[in-house]
């Protein structure tokens, strides 16, 4: 029995490893876009060992890409901005941004008490496909796709994707949406817990996705692409519903948004 068992699991692991992209290409760039103050741009990289955790903490100002790749190892690049009144005072600023990414910890420092002038750390890192993930923005948004593990977020200004992920899912938003699209029939992990202020949820699923969902809306509604087996009229703000043969339970509570399930 316990040979069975162990043979399930390693099949069930190879499905979901199965669905998952292998990133391996660079998008992060510099851009210069319009902008009335001097800027300055730097892209760093820094290659370390992969540590089965990945915790991302990228500061006041910056977004985040975490993508799962083959290889076993963790490649973090970071684009290091500053801007002020000329350019010698933007790159100035620029070069004393450190970046910090050791241990499995990942996180940008910079001058303080900055005027007119500032700074901004974007991340696009990645990491081994079986990796833990913990990303916290204060302006900019979260990617995380392709990678399994028990997946953390925290976003204040800026929106939430994530795709072909699996796991255990907690996160939360103030001023920002969740985007979620699911792979294979069913979510091959434990719960999911989300929750936001300011935004709405909208899960992508394929054709016959099955699963366990209880959502909470406080200033929105539910809307379906899918045939729902709800008692309650639709205009209710919370429900409890099961689709194809359920699953690990989706917990969604939203103050000022809705929860839209979409096919794909």
């Amino acid at each position: 029995m316990r040979f069975l068992t162990i043979l399930a699991g390693l099949a069930l692991s190879t499905a979901v490893f199965g669905q998952m992209r292998d990133n391996q290409e660079k998008e992060l760039k510099c851009d210069n876009g319009y902008d009335s103050r001097a800027r300055h741009c730097d892209l760093r990289e820094q290659s370390t060992a992969a540590v089965g955790l990945l915790d991302l903490d990228a500061g006041s100002n910056g977004g985040a890409m975490v993508k799962g790749w083959s290889r076993n190892e963790v490649l973090v690049r970071a684009r290091v901005e500053g801007w002020g009144d000329n350019e010698a005072e933007a790159q100035a600023i620029a070069s004393q941004v450190y970046v910090d990414a050791s241990g499995g910890r990942v996180q940008a420092r910079g001058p303080q008490g900055l005027n007119r002038a500032g700074w901004s750390v974007s991340f696009e890192i990645f990491v081994p496909q079986a990796t833990s993930v913990s990303v916290k923005t204060r302006n900019g948004g979260i990617t995380i796709s392709d990678v399994r593990g028990n997946l953390k977020f925290e976003a204040t200004n800026g929106g939430v994707h994530l795709s072909r992920v699996a796991g255990e899912i907690v996160g939360s938003t103030v001023n920002g949406g969740v985007n979620i699209e699911f792979a294979g029939t069913t979510w091959e992990g434990n719960q999911i817990q989300l929750t936001t202020r300011n935004g709405g949820v909208t899960f992508s699923l394929p054709e016959n996705y099955s699963a366990h969902f209880q959502t909470e809306t406080g200033n929105g509604s539910l809307r379906s692409e899918f045939p729902l087996n709800i008692r309650e009229e639709r205009e209710s703000h919370s429900h409890d519903f099961i689709m194809g043969g359920g699953g690990p339970l989706i917990h969604v509570t939203t103050g000022n948004g809705g929860v839209t399930l979409k096919r794909i």
